[in-house]
């Protein structure tokens, strides 16, 4: 919820920087990128936070933790990335998108070992 805060607020400065009232979308290219890390870092939000409770649950909370921390990590470095250059954001856009892959193992697998092999 902190990190979804922060992308907001970022929002909110670059509007009041490049005097781009709401509902506008559109104006200045750092606005529009900052608008768009913002949206689409919120947008994984949820996907992000149901992968974590069920493989945490599921399957290991110390590993899931980890994984969490690191997407966490890698969404922050892909909005700031992103803020400062489209290109920017592709690494760590990647090292996320892996990392839910791997919390969907996780779930799978935790899922399967709970209600498969009792």
């Amino acid at each position: 919820v902190l990190f979804l805060a922060y992308f907001a607020m970022q929002v909110i400065y670059a509007r009041r920087k490049y005097k781009i009232s709401p509902p506008e979308t559109t104006g200045h290219p750092e606005f529009e990128r900052t608008f768009r890390a913002q949206a689409n870092c919120s947008e994984y939000f949820p996907i992000f936070i149901s992968l974590l409770w069920v493989a945490g649950i599921f399957f290991h909370q110390g590993v899931t933790a980890a994984c969490g921390l690191l997407y966490l990590y890698s969404r922050l470095q892909y909005f700031q990335g992103y803020t400062r250059d489209a290109l920017g954001r592709l690494a760590p856009l990647y090292a996320s998108a892996w990392l839910l892959w791997v919390l969907v193992g996780l779930a799978l697998v935790g899922l399967l070992a709970h209600f498969l092999w009792p």
